[in-house]
């Protein structure tokens, strides 16, 4: 999710919370809760959503995705070796390479081709 998206997605979540603990009190129990669970699902949404197949230190820097919405183009740090590990891509058809850092079990994901 790009980040002004993931933005706004939290903000109607929290207006949804606030509507929600209104309706409460105004008596609409049933309809306060319906509104109160889907804002509290759109805040976690917004909050733990990640982009496909890319490292926390690539979504920090909210870097644009690679091929495939793997790791951005270029060289992975030295620590990370190559492994036999290949897929299809279901939503892009790009076929990614797998890499991992075998000190920390860290993976990353590559396009290839």
């Amino acid at each position: 999710m790009h980040f002004i998206v993931r933005i706004l997605v939290g903000a109607f979540g929290a207006i949804l919370l606030v509507v929600g603990a209104g309706l409460i009190a105004a008596g609409f129990v049933i309809s306060g809760l319906f509104t109160l669970v889907f804002g509290a699902i759109l805040i976690f949404a917004a909050t733990f959503e990640r982009r496909r197949y890319r490292s926390g230190a690539a979504e920090r820097t909210m870097e644009s995705p690679g091929p495939g919405g793997g790791e951005p183009t270029g060289p992975l740090e030295p620590r990370f070796q190559r492994t036999a590990e290949v897929f299809i891509d279901p939503t892009t058809h790009t076929r990614m390479r797998v890499w991992v850092d075998p000190g920390t079990g860290e993976r990353r994901y590559l396009a290839e081709g």
